[in-house]
């Protein structure tokens, strides 16, 4: 699968990791996409060692010498704190691997991804890429990425905050975000997915003091937004490629 059939220097590829879908896409220097997406599905069991071989493929076929990517887990000093659902060695419905999450745990990824491509790689949290992508640069943003999993991320008058990963936390009934406002929750009962993340993003908003909000991800189509009418905050929605969009960004931090 080529990616992109004439790289220039100016475009980079851009990589959203999912639970479920791996997207690559080819921006150029303003963050367009320049051609299709391509969705490949992630593969399974994913070690750190086959995400890397997988990707590096499709990083040599793309002609890119720069790379973007986006990881669903909590990254701290560029080592993998929390690989979120990567570690269940059947995808999003299996229980964690222990082992599996061992050998996630503290991969230095960005390195791995530099070594085996040979190229200017640089890897941050999905959600990170996703507010990279459509933030508007003034007031309190939260942006919220609607997936396999669940991710947020903060950026105050257009710089990036670093907060937590609350994927894995317990949000409500002793389950965690991720279970409850993942894809596998809402393909189950979307009314009730709806509910739950208006409480959510609701909590955030008043623990961050948030003014916008941006929801991404594959499922940001799914949110009824009349449930959002009251409230006191702007919302956007942002299409499913947002993400890719602020691969560009990450070469000017």
């Amino acid at each position: 699968m080529t990616v992109l059939r004439t790289a220039t220097r100016e475009t980079i590829l851009a990589v959203d990791i999912g639970a479920t879908t791996i997207k690559f896409g080819v921006v150029d220097a303003d963050g367009h996409l320049v051609e299709e997406v391509v969705r490949m599905a992630t593969p399974y069991p994913c070690s750190p060692g086959r995400l890397v071989d997988f990707i590096t493929e499709q990083i040599a076929l793309s002609g890119c010498s720069r790379v973007g990517v986006g990881f669903p887990g909590d990254l701290r000093e560029g080592l993998v704190v929390e690989p979120g659902n990567l570690s269940r060695p059947k995808g999003f419905t299996s229980e964690i691997d222990p082992s599996l999450h061992a050998e996630w745990k503290n991969t230095n990824l960005e390195e791995a991804f530099r070594s085996a491509s040979q190229q200017d790689v640089r890897v941050v949290n999905d959600a990170t890429l996703a507010a990279l992508g459509c933030s508007e640069g003034t007031g309190n943003e939260l942006v919220f990425t609607l997936g396999t999993g669940f991710g947020i991320a903060l950026v105050i008058n257009g710089t990036l905050i670093k907060i937590r990963d609350v994927g894995a936390e317990v949000f409500f009934e002793g389950k965690s975000y991720d279970r409850l406002l993942g894809e596998f929750a809402r393909s189950q009962d979307e009314v009730r997915w709806n509910g739950l993340l208006v409480r959510a993003v609701d909590n955030f908003v008043a623990e961050f003091s948030g003014d916008i909000v941006h929801l991404g991800g594959g499922n940001s189509r799914r949110v009824d937004m009349t449930l959002f009418s009251d409230s006191a905050y702007r919302i956007v929605v942002n299409g499913n490629d947002a993400t890719l969009r602020g691969a560009v960004k990450l070469f000017d931090l």
